[in-house]
């Protein structure tokens, strides 16, 4: 076998490879032989089919067999013997076999992993937010909680926020009107964020039965692209408008929490448990964060296009597969344009890369008591904690899960010592997202 490399682009490669054609005919002989002890053809018995005949009904498919092992097999030890990393599935093109040729030839097209040079973080800083549960933190949870079991009376005066607004609407962009653009018994609570803040604020004042006309202007970035930046008519009528009425913080709505005795003590004690716990997964979520900016602001690399493409890929499906399970229907022919998830690809691959030779060089690969650790802690919000723990174990791929997720804490861990540190305390709505 002969090998010969060339150097396309920054990580691209193409290996041109020579097969010795006595090697493949040696093989194909060596499989017709074989072949012919046990193949059924009419009019001879069971290994008696003479080979002229074996190969005239069954040598183009063996050959085919032999030409695609041949390349397999060849281009592994290629690969082997340039000491090369190929990233995603290479192109094979094979040269046509002339009569009389010595060799198979074909080559082979694909890219290479980057080598990789860890930057330097010591002149990164870290901000470690600090922020601690108290009274004040649950009363708002509570106060959210109440929010979110609320019931709605129609109510005779203007739309405030926390009023639920039932409403057609008509929009119209120099008089045509536009996809999304029209609804009828469309409710929403003002308030929530889920309107445009132009077409939200025309809203408040309005009661049931009012109608009225406004423009409203789209941003620039907004999502729909056919209506970025433009500027639409809308005609809106208030069908209802319905104030919010809260339930108590009574036994009844401890009950309602999973509080069987309808103990308000016990049900605070749990509420601040459930917030704890968030407060501290928020918190560690933004020292990740951090992290993960910083190795990739320190560590330029090519990401390698091939693996770029598969990441778009499953960027894709885990698309549709988040519209299926939120009641969407998705069909096959679903326009799902391969651009819009390119960037967040190129991020992921360039991250996975970064955090593989991070892993590596520091030696960071989660320790089977690590994992235990993390599983029995995420069974502990079950009854049967035992019987959750078993059942991660039971598989691989729920394991491997959690051993990605130590794998980030220790590089979280390990970035941390390597970088500068601040302490800065963070309001509770800004943590949680309320703001």
């Amino acid at each position: 076998m002969q090998a010969n490399l060339e150097t396309l682009g920054q990580l691209e490669r193409r290996l041109s490879v020579a097969v010795p054609i006595a090697e493949i005919d040696s093989e194909i002989e060596t499989r017709l032989r074989k072949l012919s002890r046990s193949v059924k053809m009419h009019g001879f018995r069971p290994g008696k089919v003479p080979l002229k005949v074996v190969a005239q009904q069954y040598g183009p498919q063996v050959r085919q067999e032999v030409l695609g092992d041949a390349v397999e097999k060849s281009f592994g030890e290629a690969v082997r013997q340039q000491k090369l990393r190929v990233a995603g599935y290479p192109r094979f093109e094979a040269k046509p076999l002339t009569e009389g040729a010595d060799t198979f030839e074909y080559s082979a097209t694909f890219e290479v992993y980057p080598e990789i040079a860890l930057g330097d973080l010591s002149q990164v800083t870290i901000t470690r937010s600090q922020l601690e549960v108290g009274d004040a933190e649950v009363d708002k949870t509570l106060e959210i909680m109440r929010k979110q079991r609320a019931e709605y009376d129609p109510a005779d005066r203007g739309a405030e926020p926390g009023d639920r607004v039932t409403l057609d609407y008509r929009g119209t962009i120099e008089g045509a009107a536009f996809e999304g653009g029209t609804a009828q018994d469309h409710t929403v609570i003002l308030g929530e964020g889920r309107l445009l803040p132009d077409f939200e604020s025309q809203l408040r004042g309005m009661k049931a039965s009012e109608s009225g006309t406004f423009d409203v202007r789209f941003p620039d970035d907004y999502h729909g692209k056919d209506v970025a930046g433009k500027t639409a008519r809308f005609e809106v009528t208030v069908k209802e408008v319905a104030a919010p009425r809260l339930p108590e913080l009574n036994a009844d709505f401890a009950r309602s929490l999973g509080i069987a005795d309808g103990d308000l003590a016990k049900m605070r004690a749990d509420v601040r448990a459930n917030l704890e716990r968030e407060v501290r997964l928020r918190l560690k979520n933004r020292v990740k964060e951090q992290v993960m900016q910083a190795l990739l602001d320190s560590t330029r690399i090519d990401a390698p296009k091939s693996l770029v493409d598969l990441e778009v890929q499953r960027l894709q499906q885990r698309m549709r597969q988040q519209l299926v399970a939120s009641g969407v229907q998705v069909k096959d022919d679903m326009p799902m344009p391969g651009e819009v998830f390119e960037k967040q690809a190129e991020r992921n691959v360039r991250l996975g890369l970064i955090l593989a030779e991070v892993v590596k060089s520091a030696n960071l690969q989660p320790r089977p008591e690590q994992v235990r650790a993390v599983v029995e802690e995420q069974a502990q919000s079950y009854e049967r904690p035992a019987e959750v723990v078993k059942w991660f174990y039971q598989s691989p791929e729920r394991l491997r899960e959690i051993e990605s997720a130590v794998m980030e804490d220790n590089v979280v861990a390990w970035a941390v010592q390597a970088a500068k540190t601040e302490e800065k305390a963070i309001a509770f709505d800004e943590l949680m997202g309320r703001q």
